[in-house]
Parts: structure tokens; C-alpha cells; sequence
């Protein structure tokens, strides 16, 4: 029995993908990272799916408009969870992934066991869990996605199966008022007033964990808004003991996706610091865990190296 997944917290928009982005070069096979009805034939659009690794670019031009929940199984094991992404009416959709057949995915999602679940929302990943749930526990889990989702901008659907035409689409459920505030200002580029409405989210309940990570999406937003990123690599080079423009390069490092170089950078530099810069670093690390995400391997090696310094 599994134990019960953990809430979801945040983006982990470190995480690259973009190495299964490949140019596609022939047609795929009839229905390959295509739709799929309940008989497995072709139809588009669908909401369940077979992916693999040379068609997984489809995947993640399509998470862009509606979050994808990714199963991993392998012979013996079969998907189990197309019922009740359908049932969310075409909000999600469920992309099925034979593990051993396709190791790029199963090692670009650390995928160690299966059956495993996992998410795609924007072209970014997120970890769920491993093993099957109780159906409640995973309902509660796919809630959150599509509340994250929300805040992200990714809030279309596609057509079920079958479905009436004439039937009115599921109601979004509603963001927390603060975090409307927030994905709204984001929307329109208002960085300042998504930090605003976050730390006042978090002051209000300091356990809100999605809060917590959109403050630490929305500052690093802010702080790369009209940013150029070679003027800032050069500042970083031409000044390699100025902690500013380190933490510069950093935030350019996450954000593409370099998790390793962003948190390497800025624990190279820590021993030769002086107090107040070591706390700045430490409190920049801390935001970039809250993006990336707590269990992340890559966080966890950091924290602990982190923790090492400090003490």
C-alpha cells in the first residue's frame, strides 16, 4: 500500500526538458503521442495518450494548454489512471509511458520504480508520487495540479471522448482571492504587486505552501524583468567576488533550467563571505529550493552542503 503522496508545492520549473525536444523528422507510427479513445485508436483531440521518447515534444507543447499527468508503468504493470482523468472532463490529460521502453523519459523524470506519476505543466515537470494511491488521495493531489496550473496560466482543456458537445464545461475551482491577485498581476507583468499579494497570503497563514513557492517564482520573475542576460554573465565575470552579481548569474541559471551551475555558483563563493552576504546567498538558496523543489536530489545536496557551511 502507498504511503499518501505529499501536497504539491510548486513549479519545478528548474527542471529541463528540453533535451527531449527533438526535431521530428518523419511521421510517427498512427497514434504515436497522439490522443487516444478508450480502444486505443487514434482521435484528436483525446485526453489519454501514449508517449515515448522520440514524440514527447508533443507532450510538452501541449502542456502549455492543459496540464498532462504522465504514468509510468512496465510489462505487468498496466496505466490505471485514465478514469479519473477523464473524469475531470477534459482538464487534464493523461499521457501513459511505457519506462522500460523509453529510458530517456524514465531518466529525465528519475523515474526508479514504477508504477510513478508525475506531471507537466507549462513544459515543466513536477514529481507526484510513486505507487498507487487511494482514489481520494489522488483526486486531492490532481486538485492541486490544476490549481498550480492556474497560477501558471495553463487553464484550457481538450475534448473528451464521447462527450456531449452541447454539455457545458466543469467550473474552474476558484483561486484563493490573494492568489488570484497574484497569478493576475503576473499575467499582466506586475511582478510587484505578485510579491505584494503572496507575502500577504503567506502573513496571513505562514503553513501556505503554494504561496510560499509563487513568492519565490514571482521575486525571481521580478528581479529577471528587463534583465540582459550577457550583460549580466559579464558583470559576473569581470566582478567574480561581487556577491550581486553572482546571485545575477544565478537567477539567470534557474530559470533556464541550470540547477547544478546556480547552486554551485553561489556555494563556491559562501566560505570567503562575510556575514551579511552569507545571508544573503543563504535566504537566495532558500527561494531557489522553494522553486525547484524541496525533493529534488539537487536540493537536498544542497541543503546539506549548505547546512555545512553554516555550522
Amino acid at each position: 500500500m502507498s504511503d499518501a503522496p505529499p501536497p504539491v508545492g510548486n513549479l519545478r520549473g528548474a527542471v529541463d526538458l528540453s533535451s527531449l525536444v527533438r526535431p521530428r523528422q518523419q511521421p510517427s507510427p498512427a497514434g504515436a503521442g497522439q490522443p487516444n479513445g478508450p480502444a486505443g485508436s487514434a482521435t484528436a483531440p483525446g485526453v489519454v495518450l501514449e508517449a515515448r521518447d522520440e514524440t514527447f515534444s508533443s507532450v510538452l507543447d501541449l502542456s502549455n494548454r492543459v496540464p498532462v499527468i504522465v504514468e509510468f508503468y512496465a510489462e505487468g504493470i498496466e496505466p490505471s489512471l485514465g478514469t479519473v482523468v477523464t473524469s475531470y472532463g477534459g482538464r487534464l490529460v493523461l499521457a501513459t509511458v511505457d519506462g522500460n521502453a523509453n529510458p530517456q523519459l524514465a531518466q529525465a523524470f528519475q523515474v526508479q520504480q514504477v508504477p510513478a506519476v508525475a506531471a507537466v505543466v507549462a513544459g515543466r515537470p513536477l514529481q507526484l508520487f510513486v505507487g498507487m494511491p487511494a482514489e481520494d488521495e489522488v483526486r486531492q493531489v490532481f486538485d492541486q495540479v490544476l490549481e498550480l496550473a492556474a497560477q501558471n496560466g495553463v487553464t484550457g482543456s481538450v475534448p473528451v471522448d464521447g462527450a456531449d458537445d452541447a454539455a457545458p464545461e466543469p467550473e474552474e475551482p476558484p483561486l484563493p482571492p490573494l492568489h488570484q491577485e497574484a497569478y493576475d498581476a503576473i499575467a499582466r507583468g506586475d511582478f510587484a504587486t505578485a510579491v505584494k499579494a503572496y507575502t500577504t497570503a503567506i502573513a496571513q497563514d505562514p503553513r501556505d505552501a503554494m504561496a510560499v513557492a509563487g513568492l519565490a517564482q514571482a521575486k525571481l520573475l521580478q528581479r529577471l524583468d528587463g534583465v540582459v542576460p550577457a550583460d549580466v554573465r559579464s558583470a559576473a565575470a569581470d566582478r567574480p567576488k561581487d556577491v550581486d552579481a553572482q546571485l545575477g548569474v544565478a537567477d539567470l541559471d534557474i530559470s533556464g533550467g541550470h540547477v547544478d551551475d546556480a547552486f554551485g555558483r553561489l556555494l563556491d563563493v559562501f566560505p570567503a563571505l562575510k556575514p551579511d552576504q552569507k545571508d544573503k546567498i543563504r535566504v537566495r538558496l532558500l527561494e531557489y529550493f522553494e522553486i525547484v523543489g524541496a525533493e529534488d536530489p539537487r536540493v537536498i545536496a544542497a541543503r546539506r552542503r549548505l547546512t555545512m557551511l553554516l555550522y
